[in-house]
């Protein structure tokens, strides 16, 4: 029977701690303040220690007491130690949950930091991106410059082919031509220098016969020369006799 009453007062006196728990339960703060656990006020004292101060009347020994009321009494006793043990575990609850307050502040404050870093950084990143499409756009303008170039250097290079092509082709018919040139003119010159020998050879032969006809031509000179002066030796002499046998 005092076991039935006791679990009977227990069961009332958690309904009722969870029903007030519930009740006198704030919203979610932002920041959790922390409060300082009263302290107990006298009226919860153990009832050991009601039965000592209260010895003098005798309401609540357990010496003067019926089954029921020893049963009451150690239930109330049994509730202000759960009480007190409760107590216990609030404070230690509350300085968790300061703690909490502190960390989830601290997080929110390295959040707070780390959002504007990465603002910082998401602005870095849309001026990247706009660097990186001012120069994909420089590339793709330089890549149609350069398939434009490619298509004119390739056109430029086919007309320099035909073009050189030709000009090998003339090239090389200009070298038959050369050629055969050459071969006529070393004939022509062979045929030369053979005329040139045999005119050389004419030469000489009329040189010989030149010198020849110098040399007897002089010596008839020179005939004629000493005959011219005895004829005029032998005329002065006649004239010279004929001169004086006229005187």
């Amino acid at each position: 029977m005092a076991k039935d009453t006791e679990k009977k007062g227990m069961a009332w006196f958690k309904g009722a701690r969870s029903n007030q728990s519930q009740t006198e339960k704030p919203s979610e703060p932002q920041e959790v303040a922390v409060i300082e656990p009263a302290e107990e006020p006298a009226l919860y004292t153990t009832a050991s220690e009601r039965s000592g101060g209260e010895s003098s009347n005798g309401l609540f020994t357990k010496d003067n007491q019926d089954k029921i009321g020893l049963d009451v009494i150690v239930s109330i006793e049994n509730m202000l130690k759960e009480r007190q043990l409760l107590s216990y575990k609030n404070k230690g609850l509350e300085e968790q949950l300061f703690a909490a307050n502190e960390t989830i502040n601290r997080y929110k404050h390295e959040q707070i930091k780390k959002d504007q870093l990465l603002s910082e950084k998401n602005k870095e990143i849309r001026e990247l991106e706009n660097v990186l499409t001012n120069k994909q756009m420089s590339y793709d303008q330089l890549l149609e410059d350069y398939k434009g170039y490619q298509l004119a250097s390739n056109l430029a290079y086919e007309k320099l082919s035909g073009q050189l092509e030709t000009e090998t082709a003339k090239y090389s018919k200009l070298q038959e031509e050369s050629t055969d040139a050459q071969y006529q003119a070393m004939l022509k010159i062979n045929h030369l220098e053979e005329k040139i020998r045999e005119l050389e050879i004419s030469n000489r032969k009329y040189a010989e016969q030149y010198q020849s006809i110098t040399e007897e031509k002089a010596k008839l000179m020179q005939t004629i020369h000493d005959f011219t002066e005895k004829m005029s030796f032998s005329f002065q002499s006649k004239g010279a006799t004929g001169t004086s046998s006229a005187e």
